[in-house]
């Protein structure tokens, strides 16, 4: 039977929408949803091949190769420590207490493994054939140098407590420094701690102990008890097996730790260091840092296997390989040079500029403008052309030339001064906002100022010295003026202050650089200059990433210019490592360095106090200058007099450059028989505080600031008759352009002075008060000086340093 088929073409046909309806109480459930946190039901949603859900074949095969490529990268990370000829994990043994003991503790770790080796006084070398590993051990005594030097290049730091005794300064200090200069992975043992009796009292001291270390590296968890064999056999597995931290900016480089060195008899040959490669490959290129002995460069790099015993034979029997040479020096090897050559061309402006004699100065310089005394007003007139018989009112209203025809025009001099409705930017503190600078006098406004009664010199001296008698009793309480100076009344003032120039915003006006041509530095047009800082990093870091002896090698490394005294100062139970610096390392330029005063120093650092600061691989003593950290548009920033403890500042000075953000060490040394904050006995050197170095700039401005302050003779409404600023009349002249301010957040202006005693009269932007004090700002450009490398011991030797910088100050004076 034939199925009746309806026919439904006739019927309209209709889009059915397949989404979804959400009434309102679906969508505040979604908004509370997503207040919560919780991911929204996207079932219902057409998604991408991406956004699919992963099948469990899927999911497993992802975190599978997760589980890979974490595996490589800790193969890569230990490759250099596996396989027979692999380089030996270094582990440095710090005691922090009196009583502790560096060789017994490694004796008595070697022991838990049925290890027996003699302990020696340098740095050596453990096979730990359980766990196919080796060690070299660096036994260390509560010296500074040797601790410093020996974390830098440890893959391991053990650190020495006791049970018996605190740790005092002295190795609180250790501890500070080697954890402020970058530190990679810490273990911790107690010694003695099977002498605390009773019995019951060691948990508690291994407590104390405990949270002493974790306050200073809350990561450790565990304390190792050199008295037990079971914790020592955990440690050494645990020196065995764990991968190292590492530290970042060292990993950047390649480094040795010297296993011998054999000094060169005379200044022509060459100093032998043996060791293996670390970090980044070793290029015979690149200049190399020597301990704190200087920088050199390098002969050759030549492989130095171990001695292997012959298989057959006599078992004393060695075998001799030839000499295999692995890196000589190409023609791009650095140069040992720290400034550019003296016979650098010049820009041609520049030596027309520079050899043009100074023209004399009229008036302060205020930004980029000399600003002159109204005696010289004629030689600011301009001209214009104006019709025949105008006169100066009516020439003002002539703004261009009105014809080109001469023939009933005549010029007129107009005076070219500023408009005094011009907004002035912000000074820096508390000057508040300054008003515009008049180059001339106005008409005078208050009519009392010629015919003021001036008093005589004994009267005026004397009101003077009450002044500044009343004012010093004030400042002990109000310290808003830190900056102030006091001219005496028989020095002039452009002449003391000849230096000195006026700004109207310290973070926007431009600085005029060519008034400091005549007082810079001989060396500063000399100095490295680096444009775009990060993008030279990034090209110095990645060179290094290329070619040189491969990590893991041990290698003689030949360096050439070491001097022969050098042997004498060396002590074979102290570390040596040499570093290998990126290109331009060596050379000098201005110096930036982030430093933060410690609050457990408690004392105030003066600028331009000697210092001796730690940055990488290198120490040096500095004489730093202290402004403002931040950024500014200008790149001017306020010099500061003093760092008070809590307070930082950048630390600025000439010095070879360190690329990257590397970790920055501040020491100061202590004259012997001081006390310290605490009242306690000073140890001769000080860690006062810890920073980051920065980017380099030779245009940094750093600028101190001078304030000269006035008082108020005579207030009448808005005008004020100010003394005690200045002392003569050709000084008012001088410094007219320079924005007055007041302690009460007022701003004025010179107008004219007043008599021959320093009196003027200026105008305010509103009444102030009798009590208030007037003042004017000045600035000057500090410039950074030459550090020197450290070849002393820090913890010895500090009198004759001290005595070395006192002498270097007189000749710099």
């Amino acid at each position: 039977m034939p199925v009746a088929v309806a026919n439904h073409s006739h019927r309209p046909t209709t889009k059915v929408s397949h989404k979804p309806f959400k009434s309102k109480a679906a969508s505040k459930h979604e908004l509370r949803d997503r207040a919560k946190g919780r991911v929204p039901n996207e079932g219902s949603q057409r998604r991408t091949p991406h956004q699919q859900v992963m099948s469990k074949f899927d999911r497993r095969n992802q975190a599978k190769q997760a589980r890979l490529t974490k595996h490589r990268e800790h193969l890569k990370e230990t490759s250099i420590f596996s396989g027979k000829d692999g380089a030996p994990r270094i582990v440095a043994v710090v005691p922090l207490c009196a009583d502790g003991d560096a060789k017994v503790a490694i004796k008595q770790l070697n022991g838990s493994l049925d290890i027996e080796t003699d302990v020696q006084d340098g740095n050596f070398r453990v096979s730990v054939d359980r766990f196919k590993q080796k060690l070299q051990y660096i036994p260390l005594q509560r010296e500074l140098n040797a601790c410093l030097d020996a974390a830098r290049v440890a893959d391991f730091v053990v650190v020495i407590l006791s049970a018996n005794e605190e740790v005092d300064a002295v190795g609180e200090l250790i501890l500070r420094s080697i954890e402020s200069q970058g530190m990679s992975t810490i273990f911790t043992l107690v010694q003695g701690l099977e002498t605390i009796e009773p019995a019951k009292q060691r948990q508690s001291t291994v407590a104390s102990l405990k949270s002493f270390i974790t306050h200073f590296h809350p990561e450790q968890e565990k304390l190792y008890s050199l008295d037990n064999r079971q914790e020592c056999s955990n440690l050494m597995r645990s020196l065995c097996n764990t991968t190292p931290k590492g530290v970042r900016w060292r990993d950047d480089r390649s480094w040795i730790l010297a296993e011998d060195i054999k000094f060169a008899a005379n200044e022509s040959e060459s100093t032998v260091v043996t060791g293996v490669v670390r970090g980044r490959g070793m290029k015979a290129d690149r200049l190399v840092q020597l301990g704190d002995w200087g920088t050199y460069q390098i002969e050759k790099i030549v492989a130095a296997p171990l001695a292997k015993h012959a298989k057959k034979g006599d078992e004393t029997a060695v075998e001799v390989e030839a000499e295999n040479v692995l890196e000589v020096p190409s023609e791009d090897r650095d140069d040992l040079d720290e400034l550019a050559p003296e016979d650098v061309v010049m820009d041609a402006e520049n030596d027309s500029e520079m050899a043009k004699e100074p023209a004399p100065k009229k008036g302060v310089l205020l930004d980029e403008h000399h600003y002159f005394s109204d005696d010289d007003a004629e030689e600011r007139k301009i001209k214009k052309k104006v019709p025949k018989g105008t006169s100066n009112y009516q020439s003002a209203w002539y703004l261009d030339d009105v014809s080109d025809s001469d023939s009933d025009m005549e010029d007129m001099e107009m005076d070219d001064h500023k408009d005094e409705d011009e907004e002035i930017g912000a000074e820096d503190g508390i000057e508040g906002y300054a008003q515009p600078e008049p180059t001339e006098a106005g008409p005078s406004e208050y009519p009392q100022s010629e015919m003021m009664d001036v008093p005589d010199a004994a009267d005026d001296a004397q009101q003077l010295a009450q002044f500044r008698a009343r004012k010093r009793d004030e400042a002990e309480d109000d310290k808003e003026f830190p900056d102030e100076i006091e001219l005496h009344p028989h020095v002039l003032a452009r002449e003391r202050l000849a230096r000195y120039r006026g700004l109207k915003s310290l973070r926007t006006s431009p600085w005029q650089e060519d008034e400091d041509r005549a007082h810079e530095p001989e060396e500063w047009r000399r100095l490295l200059q680096v444009p775009d800082y990060n993008s030279s990093r990034s090209r110095a870091v990645r060179e290094a990433l290329v070619g040189g002896v491969a990590p893991g090698t041990r290698v003689h490394v030949y360096v050439k210019g070491v001097a022969t005294d050098v042997a004498k100062s060396h002590k074979p139970s102290a570390p040596v490592a040499l570093f290998s610096l990126l290109r331009h390392e060596n050379k000098k330029t201005s110096l930036n360095y982030l430093f933060n005063l410690s609050n457990d120093y408690g004392k105030s650092i003066k600028s331009k106090e000697e210092l001796i600061v730690q940055c990488g691989p290198r120490r040096m003593v500095i004489k730093p200058i202290f402004s403002n950290p931040g950024s500014t548009p200008n790149d001017v920033h306020k010099f500061c007099r003093y760092l008070h403890p809590g307070q930082s500042a950048i630390a600025s000075f000439m010095g070879p450059m360190t690329w990257g953000a590397v970790p920055v060490m501040f020491f100061k040394r202590c004259a012997p028989g001081t006390t310290n904050a605490d009242g306690e006995q000073d140890i001769g050197l000080s860690l006062i505080g810890t920073g980051t170095a920065l980017p380099p700039s030779t245009s940094r401005v750093v600028a101190k600031r001078v304030i000269l302050t006035g008082h108020p003779y005579h207030i009448h409404k808005k005008i004020v008759t100010v003394r005690y600023m200045f002392f003569s009349r050709e000084d008012v002249e001088w410094f007219k352009a320079l924005p007055l301010w007041t302690r009460r957040g007022r701003t004025g202006f010179i107008k004219e002075p007043l008599g021959t005693h320093g009196y003027f009269k200026a105008t305010f932007d509103g009444k102030i008060n009798p009590q208030d004090a007037v003042g004017v700002s000045l600035y000057k450009r500090m410039w950074p000086r030459a550090s020197r490398p450290v070849r002393e011991p820090l913890l010895e030797g500090s009198a004759a340093v001290v005595g070395q910088g006192q002498n270097d100050d007189v000749m710099m004076e």
